[in-house]
């Protein structure tokens, strides 16, 4: 019996964004990112700047009897849009679309309809916070969207 879903959260949420047709010409990064100015949308899942854990865990007993567990879990994810440019409108604009992709992909459709159980991992999973960076570096404007996916699971 598993001790934890998130592991298997994450690995299905990353094959669902890398699935995602809004998503095919942004790179979605499995953890912390390696500094790579070439790659110009990233989405990373399991890292948010400033984090240092993958994935925030709490459980508690489902029932008396204590024969299954309740799991409350959030996984963290950054999307990030850079350009050699300086408009930060555009970027800003970006990475909200990049986030919109990722909430969508975590809705349920006929083509999708275990999305937002994360392909059965959890019971649902839904984005429920975002937080928005922008600066203007060398290499030109860059827009960052911290997000959470929140998860509730049975073990």
């Amino acid at each position: 019996m598993a001790t934890s879903r998130a592991g298997a959260a994450i690995d299905a949420l990353l094959a669902i964004l890398r699935a995602a047709p809004g998503l095919a010409d942004a790179e979605v990064i499995d953890g912390p990112p390696a500094v790579n100015y070439t790659s110009r949308r990233r989405l990373y899942l399991g890292w948010s700047p400033g984090a240092e854990q993958a994935a925030d865990i709490e459980q508690s007993f489902n029932s008396a009897g204590a024969r299954t567990r309740d799991e409350k879990f959030v996984i963290p994810g950054y999307a990030e849009v850079r350009a050699g440019d300086k408009d930060m409108a555009l970027r800003r604009a970006d990475v909200f679309t990049l986030l919109a992709q990722v909430e969508d992909a975590l809705r349920a459709t006929d083509a999708a309809p275990e999305a937002p159980t994360l392909s059965g991992t959890v019971l649902w999973a839904h984005l429920t916070t975002g937080s928005l960076t922008q600066e203007q570096t060398e290499n030109g404007a860059l827009a960052g969207l911290a997000f959470a996916v929140s998860c509730r699971a049975r073990i």
